[in-house]
């Protein structure tokens, strides 16, 4: 990971951006790693990754295994914080919560982050799945439903812009589409106000994802159902799943707005 792109004002610390890059190298499918193993991952020096493991060990955010290094669960309070003061979990947890039980399928709620979408809420049933998902899991977006609605969501000046980050996610998705076939996919999705994505990710993963808007009709997150291809077939999918989906995010857009309309008052 070069520095290239980075801010360059007199305000920009670059230092508080390295130890960023050294937490964001770890990565699912390594979750321990050496100092050579963040060093090649980060374009950093090494003597540069060991003082930023020294002081994020010292702040609880790594610790040492063996001869590499691993998180720990502390790093959770930085996603965690924001998700916690959107009041996201709060308000949307009842309804999603009444979605599973009325689907008996995992329900997850996303936001773009780049050209990807970050999980940052989710109910889930114990169903065997190709992926597996956490809070904090980031899926390349045109690949999946979710991704679909928040691309589909967005000013046509920032899409280009968006989709011209590369991931972040380390996953090699199924569906790889040109500009072209995007772009007709994302027309669809603003038309009906919903996507889908089967298999497109990866094999046995179908799921119908929609909007969650704000008081001014924003597209500010997206809700989907994911179910099992060999359980579940598209026809289920929409006529069954879809309605409860579009009800539940309804719900949760005019909880939201209800809840920014709420002044702030302070002692």
């Amino acid at each position: 990971m070069s520095d290239n792109g980075r801010g360059a004002g007199p305000d920009f610390i670059e230092a508080l951006a390295r130890g960023l890059d050294v937490l964001r190298s770890f990565r699912p499918a390594c979750p321990s790693m050496t100092l050579s193993e963040i060093a090649a991952a980060t374009g950093l020096a090494r003597p540069t990754v060991r003082r930023i493991l020294i002081t994020l060990e010292s702040l609880g955010y790594v610790r040492a295994v063996g001869r590499g290094h691993t998180l720990t669960p502390r790093v959770l309070e930085l996603g965690m914080a924001y998700v916690n003061a959107l009041n996201m979990w709060d308000v949307a947890r009842p309804h999603m919560e009444k979605l599973v039980a009325q689907t008996n399928e995992s329900t997850s709620m996303a936001q773009l982050d780049g050209s990807d979408i970050v999980y940052v809420a989710r109910v889930a049933v114990p169903k065997i799945v190709t992926l597996a998902v956490t809070i904090g899991t980031r899926f390349p977006a045109p690949a999946t439903s979710m991704g679909k609605v928040l691309l589909a969501g967005l000013p046509p000046e920032t899409l280009a812009d968006v989709l011209a980050e590369p991931t972040r996610s380390g996953i090699t998705p199924r569906w790889q589409p040109s500009p072209g076939e995007l772009d007709a996919v994302l027309r669809e999705v603003r038309a009906k106000g919903w996507a889908l994505a089967d298999q497109d990710l990866a094999p046995g993963i179908r799921s119908v994802a929609t909007g969650v808007r704000d008081g001014d009709g924003r597209v500010i997150a997206a809700i989907n159902v994911t179910v099992h291809a060999a359980e579940t077939s598209l026809e289920t999918l929409v006529d069954e799943h879809l309605p409860r989906l579009l009800r539940a995010a309804a719900d949760i857009g005019h909880d939201w707005a209800l809840t920014a309309a709420v002044p702030v008052t302070t002692a």
